[in-house]
């Protein structure tokens, strides 16, 4: 695996290398290396060799610096003169980290992954209003996934039959960890949130649509129109991540048809009548049948926030929900 040091002035690096964890989970073979004002350059080279020492492979290692001509990058670019695999970003920002770890799962060399971050570190910068940002920096969209415009009924695309890459339950439904780790992994071209509740809240459906990230388009749709999505044919060429609030709206789309086979537990917020089951689940006993019902329905789940957990085994969570709410 290609290594990576964050390096920075000051704290950045070491900040930034903990928010990328809350959204990705943790990383192995990731160091931060951090310049303090009482430090020499020589000081920061050595802390900066005492990184790279801790990694498996030390022949590709990338660089994440903070600034182009700073001390920092230049006595890592010092060091890269004698490792010819080595490799320097500048410019670090948290799209740019979330992109890297990702890389790291398909690419081996540290030449590959720098080139690959280039553009999503610069897309990661946007301003709102967008009428600000300039016309030759604002991201490209996506091609669609289907054609545009209305598609006559009855029309099969694909093999007729929506594809769900994921389906998850999540509290906080599209946020950070969704918009950035799971997208990444799975690589859907439609983010769909299916609630009721949200579908009729203009407020909540407008900062879920805006949140999508780049490339892929966010809906947020009735649980009953998902039902009819789902047995739609001009849907079949669409890959789909799909995402709950609640077990009870996805029982409900279950019983409408929706072809769900696996679901990812990633949060349900703790609120009065419910226990702690895990550092991201808390479960009522409407929650407790509700899932057990699901299970009886043959469907699996996978408890966990982001990939890089390990995942929960979810006998022991509804387990321990039944002990905690005195229904064992």
């Amino acid at each position: 695996m290609v290594g990576i040091v964050l390096a920075s002035h000051g704290d950045l690096a070491t900040g930034i290398k903990m928010t990328g964890s809350m959204v990705f989970g943790d990383q192995e073979a990731t160091a931060a290396v951090t310049l303090m004002p009482s430090m020499g350059p020589d000081d920061f080279r050595k802390k900066v060799e005492e990184a790279v020492a801790t990694f498996e492979d030390q022949e590709e290692v990338l660089f994440l610096v903070d600034l182009w001509g700073g001390t920092p990058f230049n006595q890592i670019s010092a060091l890269c003169e004698s490792h010819e695999k080595w490799a320097i970003v500048t410019g670090l920002n948290l799209p740019m980290l979330i992109e890297a770890y990702s890389a790291r799962f398909t690419t081996t060399t540290a030449h590959e992954i720098a080139s690959h971050i280039f553009t999503e570190a610069r897309n990661g910068v946007r301003v709102k209003p967008e009428s600000l940002q300039p016309e030759e920096t604002k991201p490209v969209a996506a091609a669609p996934a289907a054609p545009r415009g209305a598609i006559p009924p009855g029309t099969v695309l694909g093999d007729g039959h929506i594809k769900f890459v994921l389906c998850r339950i999540d509290t906080r439904l599209l946020h950070g960890q969704v918009a950035t780790t799971w997208t990444k992994m799975t690589s859907p071209d439609r983010i769909i949130v299916v609630s009721d509740n949200v579908a009729h809240d203009d407020l909540r459906k407008s900062m879920i649509e805006q949140a999508a990230p780049p490339g892929v388009k966010a809906h947020v749709v009735p649980i009953q129109k998902m039902i009819d999505v789902a047995h739609d044919p001009r849907f079949g060429a669409t890959k789909a991540m799909l995402l709950f609030e609640t077990p009870q709206d996805l029982l409900r789309a279950v019983e409408g048809g929706v072809d769900i086979k696996e679901v990812n537990l990633g949060s349900l917020a703790h609120s009065v009548g419910k226990v702690v089951c895990t550092n991201a689940v808390a479960m009522g006993p409407e929650d407790v049948e509700t899932f057990q019902k699901l299970i009886d329905r043959g469907i699996t789940f996978d408890v966990r926030k982001v990939p890089a957990d390990s995942p929960e085994p979810m006998d022991n969570v509804m387990k321990k929900a039944r002990t905690e709410l005195g229904l064992a």
